[in-house]
């Protein structure tokens, strides 16, 4: 594996950024905006319909954010220009077909322009309904594939995923693609088609039954949980994310595709806002829930590690996959991880009683996040292993540090 200038990599290009108001996105951003002021255009897309929403929510959900202060310094009274020239908001959704982007020039202009598609959208709610799930975390990633596919000189597809996929295994679990159609239940055949239909024949019945929103709303949660678990996921949101690969590698053809595994993204380590966090997603609750005294402990394994990865990390492996893979015709797939003892959480366990007022939130959070806290896998990042190996005599090392054993 031979890297060159990462940096000079991702000059004239141009790279199209799905989930673009999301958290690793905006982190995504503005790295390559700081590192590569001659990128040739970030074309990000935002879940809206209109085109003037997309790019108010644009620059007040992404720009207007603290993470961007590093930029805006280094431009000084540049900095508006210096975006308007370099990023288009683009107003669609990853769940419609082109992506729901109704002007054709616009999808036209894409399609001729785009080097690199950067797939970042999705839901990562546990316990989401199982038709949002669905839509947006496995018919989302066949939408955003098959767009790819009419990009003329796309190099790149990359996809974030999550590492567990991998389900509850145990043991070492290697950097594989999924088999289509193979549920971590072995004796089950996954039909994703049939998982739709079956989803649209429930909604169906709840309709005819006269559900409110609020039992139809339960019911698909509950749904995606029984489904997930029957085909042996504990939750819904890595049970749609590994269908997505499933679909990705399935129908890729021969689109260059990189798949990352990160495991639990937590905040920023180093670069550019150290600490800098944004919205709460998975452990992001624990860690909340914990600094304002609303939970003094969770059950879990003390024995058992938590794998935390910082997002600027995160950014920094998706960077150096990029320009190493750039139009190799093949499927590579990425662990990321930082080992960090559970206890740091305030185990302690003893002090259950004080939840017995909240006895049903107790009873939640252990049934949503003991698949993590009792995880006996161990995930084998040979593949990352190798790009940071490869980085060592690279003078851009430290600025693309994705090695968790530097913290």
């Amino acid at each position: 594996m031979e890297i060159g200038s990462i940096v000079e990599y991702f000059k004239d290009k141009s790279i199209f950024v799905t989930g673009a108001i999301g958290f690793l996105a905006k982190i995504f951003v503005e790295r390559v905006l700081r590192v590569q002021p001659n990128v040739k255009k970030l074309f990000l897309l935002v879940r809206t319909g209109d085109a003037k929403l997309a790019t108010e929510r644009m620059q007040n959900e992404v720009f207007a954010k603290e993470l961007f202060d590093v930029l805006k310094e280094k431009h000084g009274p540049d900095i508006d220009s210096f975006i308007s020239k370099m990023v288009y908001s683009v107003a669609g959704d990853i769940i419609y077909e082109n992506l729901g982007i109704e002007d054709y020039n616009l999808r036209e202009r894409l399609w001729e322009e785009i080097d690199i598609v950067v797939n970042v959208a999705g839901s990562a709610n546990f316990y989401e309904r199982y038709d949002v799930s669905l839509y947006i975390n496995t018919l989302g990633a066949k939408q955003v594939l098959e767009f790819a596919k009419q990009c003329t000189k796309v190099h790149m597809l990359l996809h974030v995923s999550t590492a567990y996929v991998a389900g509850t295994k145990e043991g070492i679990i290697s950097e594989k693609p999924f088999h289509f159609g193979k549920a971590l239940n072995k004796d089950l055949y996954l039909d994703i088609e049939g998982e739709l239909r079956h989803v649209e024949y429930m909604k169906k019945e709840l309709h005819e039954q006269h559900s409110t929103l609020e039992a139809e709303k339960i019911a698909m949660k509950e749904l995606g949980i029984q489904r997930a678990r029957m085909y042996g996921w504990p939750n819904t949101y890595v049970f749609t994310k590994a269908m997505g690969e499933m679909l990705l590698g399935h129908l890729r053809g021969e689109k260059p595709l990189v798949i990352m595994h990160p495991t639990i993204i937590t905040s920023v380590y180093k670069d550019s806002l150290p600490g800098w966090i944004e919205g709460v997603r998975t452990i992001d609750s624990v860690i909340l829930g914990y600094a304002k005294g609303d939970i003094l402990c969770i059950l879990g394994d003390l024995e058992v590690v938590t794998d935390l990865i910082p997002g600027d990390m995160v950014v920094n492996a998706m960077i150096l996959a990029l320009a190493t893979h750039s139009n190799q015709h093949s499927e590579v797939i990425y662990h990321g991880l930082c080992l960090i003892n559970l206890a740091l959480f305030g185990l302690f366990t003893q002090q259950f009683n004080t939840y017995w007022k909240k006895y049903k939130l107790v009873v939640h959070l252990a049934d949503i996040y003991a698949p993590y806290t009792f995880f006996k896998g161990s995930f084998d990042d040979s593949n990352l292993e190798s790009l940071r190996k490869a980085m060592e005599n690279n003078d851009e090392m430290k600025l693309f540090d994705c090695d968790p054993k530097h913290i």
